[in-house]
């Protein structure tokens, strides 16, 4: 409880928790799309820089077992998911693959706001946990068009270009290779636009997701208590499978309960997209619902102090 606590009352959190109550007190704020656009771009490029130079600093060998963790896990939590809502949430083949494509890919913000809570537990996360946001992105996206399309459903070659070739995953890998490939000391140049004003970005951008997260919650009732259910216990599941293996191959306490909330996490830019070209049959009522009116809030206040609690245990 006092983890959960800590978590709740950091700027972060709580400029979500302001957008939620924007709508619900019917307020005119809103986001213009434009603005919108520009700070996903923003802190999507901002995260490769990081991602970028933390790996420019790393060595081969340091990075070998927690990448191919994450590509395993990557593979692991779109079955997982496919399966639970298949059997327990009792939706159709393709409205279960696109849920999947979303539980098994990777919410940046989520990532962000654990790096965050992490660091005011007093943990130093592993800098190249970025490089592994560009990993787990794809493969379980992938793998959920896959399931529907055994079915015969989608489009998975364009799908799979557009997720690609997608702002999320061509700002993610761009801004790895820049901070790369230029190394800290160059990268210090740009580091007043972003890397120190990085915070206050992500504070209006949840703004922005905590109005859009309080709209979806209106569409729970639709959703179901079965579906509710699993928009809680699997970022649980996935998220404690994340940290618990994350420990196993000797990464920081910080490290493995900010990989376990990334694994815990769904995706709500990236997977959406590919869903809507490949998949336009599967209803977003129900994969937007869950990925962001449920599990995202839910990780937010009750999953990634449980991460730390488990990292802490287990180290």
């Amino acid at each position: 409880m006092e983890l959960a606590l800590q978590n709740l009352i950091s700027p972060i959190v709580l400029c979500f928790v302001l957008g939620a109550i924007a709508r619900w007190v019917k307020s005119d704020f809103e986001l213009p799309d434009a603005v919108y656009q520009s700070l996903s771009i923003y802190l999507l490029l901002a995260i490769g820089f990081k991602g970028g130079i933390a790996v420019s600093l790393s060595s081969f060998s340091e990075l070998l077992w927690p990448a191919a963790l994450t590509l395993a896990l990557g593979i692991i939590t779109p079955l997982s998911a496919f399966f639970l809502m298949r059997k327990v949430g009792k939706l159709s083949k393709t409205d279960a693959a696109a849920t999947a494509a979303h539980y098994g890919s990777v919410s940046a913000v989520t990532f962000l706001a654990s790096i965050e809570a992490a660091k005011a537990f007093g943990l130093e996360p592993e800098g190249y946990l970025a490089a592994l946001v560009a990993i787990l992105e794809v493969p379980g996206i992938i793998i959920g068009l896959i399931l529907a399309r055994s079915s015969g459903s989608g489009n998975l070659g364009k799908a799979v270009h557009d997720v690609l070739a997608g702002k999320s995953i061509f700002l993610l890998v761009g801004g790895l290779i820049i901070g790369t490939v230029c190394g800290a000391d160059k990268m210090q140049s740009v580091a007043p636009l972003f890397i120190d004003p990085f915070k206050g970005v992500l504070c209006i951008f949840l703004l922005e997701l905590g109005t859009v997260a309080a709209g979806r919650m209106r569409d729970m009732r639709k959703a179901g208590w079965k579906l509710i259910f699993l928009g809680c216990a699997l970022p649980v599941i996935h998220g404690t499978l994340g940290t618990v293996a994350a420990c196993m191959i000797g990464m920081s306490p910080g490290g493995a309960a900010v990989l376990g909330a990334m694994v815990g996490s769904a995706s709500y830019i990236a997977a959406p997209a590919a869903v809507r070209i490949a998949l336009p049959e599967a209803s977003p009522g129900i994969y937007l619902t869950l990925a962001l009116g449920i599990t995202f809030p839910f990780n937010l206040l009750f999953g990634i102090p449980l991460f730390l609690k488990i990292a802490t245990f287990c180290s």
